[in-house]
């Protein structure tokens, strides 16, 4: 840009001289501006175009099996797949059937929501790896929803009694308390799987039901859109690792005290509201003296027996081709020792009692429940999609392949609402059989289809076998599945050492889960990381740069030794976007580098000048003021430009425009020019939007690309005119 616009005094001579001064400009693109009309009405048409190769184009992207099965290398994967599927499917059956108890559902039905979960993962997951099923933390937010709901139909706390309650039950007659929850557990499960799918699913009603649940229906319908236009990723891009963590840990003590009755034999209710685990404990002191001794010597059993073991897997797994199944033997030589000692006769234990062979027929979830049940249903999808991608990104990193997180969603989404319609509870990736599946040499999701198979034989044939398993063997298995979450209370030395932001949000989220509520602990941990991110823009600080010899490189000077620092120039560096909620901070935090704010320093002259001439017209009061200035300027080693680093800030918003015009005004007042550097595009924009280039007096946009380039500038202006009008 000519100097001429700036400084007219500037001789011919000297113009020839400063050539290299000017600062360097890039020009930019015109961008074509397309009425949002014909945007809407392009993508419109796109997504509402229907061709062959767009059918079969969405029919291979939705049905991610029909795109890699045809490449399936049968002799170098089978083996593997097999293995894996097997030996995931017989921990899976101790498990699905301990994991129902946490649900307050039956055995069976735990098993079928491992079967349907491995068929529908197979034919719409991404990911080669992680294993979907039955999940802790998921159980236990559907227990409680059961349990709540049991509670304010008005059926007892006692699972053993069958008193009929007063249910609108759309599917047929009023049914018992064990009916009653399987259909909460089941319209749960629909409801969040809905709210993961979006908009893909259809739901069909009889024309004799239309009319009665319209109103459930168009809340259903836009639910999906809703979800379906915000994609449900969103939400995992504020649920952190260490928020994750935290709130699995703060479930699992939450899950571990809700096992300890059945540990000691004991019929008590579930307790629901705030602060359940402490309500539970004390529950559990106050009857003590209820204590089974056959169910808690068999509980002291068998976590002597899988503690140990348990831990010997893990040492071993390196050199262990497939994990030992000890949960499995534990459960068949319970089950025996049950049966043949008729514990439940002779000593009053808690059994699983009857398990069906076969499927029952499907059966529509309950409509008028979804009102009751819808903010349930959204944290409990959210708990299982996060859980689902996080495990899916990290075994496809691992292993080098791609995951797409939205056909995750809806794989995770359908894998809730088609079992659903066969009484199954909600479903998500689980990780400790997800590294089991993962270490006995899984390739593809072929393996889910033999984990199914292993399900189907003991849903066919050997169900009705573990009559006799005791309740208080399967609350132990659940508790020794703990193990992992809760070695992070371990852990936390080491995480403080690390990251001490990410530990507060981990212990706030852990005991919010743990002492206050479980969902509640969900979305403190997502405010307390908003307001931490909030809180590190507030925190930034103004660094002044210094350079390194002759090179574009600038540092904070007070980080490194041996940085230059030009005379008459303050480099000077902001870390944070440049908003409402820190343009305060940014101007003072600034003024206080500087060591110049603008409107004390004004305040100051005026109260001096008023001292010294209280009655000196306005015109002295100009010219004394010029003086001053120059006075406090040689004070500052003759600063003369401020040059402001706008790399780190990503972006301005009005209230950041308005304090950098403000800052810029209140320098110039006192003879300081300030320069913007490095600025990215968007913020050029925002100070072009927001009026901070003054177009009235002549003066064009200057743009300093380097900080070199500003430094260079600021001097030339000194050398030709001190006096000159300031440049922004």
């Amino acid at each position: 840009m000519p100097i001429e616009e700036v400084c007219d005094s500037v001789s011919a001579e000297d113009d020839a001289k400063k050539g290299p001064d000017v600062p360097f400009l890039l020009e930019e693109r015109v961008k074509e501006k397309v009425p949002w009309k014909e945007v809407l009405k392009k993508k419109v048409g796109k997504k509402c175009s229907c061709s062959s190769a767009r059918v079969k184009a969405l029919v291979i992207d939705s049905i991610p099996i029909v795109k890699w099965l045809p490449r399936y290398q049968f002799k170098d994967w089978i083996i593997g797949d097999a293995m894996s599927g097997l030996i995931v499917g017989i921990l899976l059956v101790p498990q699905s059937i301990a994991y129902s108890l946490l649900a307050e559902q039956d055995p069976i039905y735990g098993l079928y929501t491992s079967f349907f979960a491995s068929i529908i993962y197979t034919l719409l997951g991404t990911s080669r790896h992680i294993s979907v099923g039955i999940f802790g933390v998921l159980c236990l937010l559907v227990g409680q929803v059961v349990d709540r709901e049991l509670t304010l139909a008005g059926y007892p706390s006692d699972t053993n009694q069958t008193t009929l309650g007063n249910v609108d039950n759309s599917t047929g007659p009023i049914c018992d308390r064990s009916c009653y929850a399987v259909m909460v557990a089941a319209t749960l499960t629909f409801t969040a799987g809905v709210y993961q799918v979006g908009p893909s699913i259809k739901i069909s009603l009889l024309p004799s039901e239309f009319l009665k649940y319209l109103n459930v229906l168009i809340a259903l319908l836009g639910l999906q859109v809703l979800m379906g236009l915000l994609q449900v990723g969103f939400v995992s891009v504020y649920l952190s690792d260490s928020l994750l963590s935290g709130f699995a840990t703060g479930a699992s003590l939450t899950i571990l005290t809700s096992q300890i009755k059945y540990f000691l034999g004991l019929h008590l209710p579930r307790v629901q509201g705030w602060g359940s685990l402490i309500k539970t404990w004390i529950s559990l002191f106050k009857n003590l003296g209820h204590t089974n001794l056959c169910d808690l010597v068999t509980s002291v059993l068998c976590l002597l027996v899988l503690v140990p073991t348990k831990e010997l897997n893990d040492r071993f797994k390196a050199k262990l081709k497939a994990p030992i199944p000890f949960e499995l033997f534990v459960v068949i030589a319970a089950t025996l020792a049950s049966h043949f000692g008729q514990f439940e006769e002779t000593y009053g234990s808690d059994v699983s009692g009857n398990i069906p062979t076969g499927f029952m027929p499907p059966q529509l979830p309950n409509w008028s429940l979804i009102p009751n049940i819808a903010v349930d249903a959204f944290s409990i999808a959210i708990v299982g999609f996060a859980i689902t991608v996080s495990l899916s990104e990290m075994f496809a990193k691992k292993h080098g392949y791609m995951v797409d997180p939205n056909q995750e969603m809806y794989a995770i989404g359908f894998c809730n609402i088609i079992p659903s319609f066969f009484r199954c509870f909600t479903t998500s990736a689980a990780l400790t059989k997800t590294l089991v599946k993962e270490s006995t040499g899984c390739q593809t999701q072929i393996s889910g289809l033999v984990t199914a198979l292993v399900l189907l034989l003991v849903l066919l044939v050997i169900a009705p076998a573990f009559y006799s398993l005791q309740k208080c063997v399967l609350a132990v298995i659940i508790v020794v599945n703990l193990r992992g979450a809760l070695r992070k209370f371990v852990d936390i030395p080491q995480m403080w050492r690390v990251n001490r932001l990410d530990t507060i949000i981990w212990l706030i989220t852990m005991a919010t889960s743990a002492l206050v509520n479980t969902e509640l602990g969900l979305l403190v941990g997502v405010l307390v990381s908003a307001f931490c991110v909030l809180g590190r823009t507030q925190s930034a600080q103004v660094r002044q740069l210094g350079q390194a010899g002759d090179r574009e490189l600038f540092e904070d000077l007070a980080s490194y030794k041996g940085l230059q620092s030009q005379a008459g120039v303050a480099v000077f560096q902001y870390e944070a976007p440049i908003y409402y909620a820190n343009q305060a901070l940014f101007k003072k935090s600034l003024y206080r580098n500087v060591g110049l704010d603008p409107l004390k320093e004004k305040a100051r002259r005026r109260k001096l000048d008023k001292q010294r001439n209280p009655k000196q017209d306005g015109e002295d009061k100009k010219q004394e003021m010029d003086v001053s200035t120059n006075v406090y300027l040689l004070q500052l080693n003759s600063l003369h430009t401020l040059v402001i680093d706008c790399s780190p800030v990503l972006f301005l918003d009005t209230a950041g425009v308005n304090a950098l015009k403000e800052v810029c005004k209140g320098y110039k007042e006192l003879g300081v020019n300030v320069l913007l550097a490095r600025c990215n595009t968007s913020v050029i924009d925002s100070l072009q939007r927001g009026g901070y280039y003054d177009q009235k007096k002549g003066i064009k946009d200057i743009q300093f690309h380097t900080l070199s380039d500003a430094i260079s500038y600021a001097q030339s202006l000194k050398s030709q005119n001190g006096d000159c009008d300031t440049v922004v």
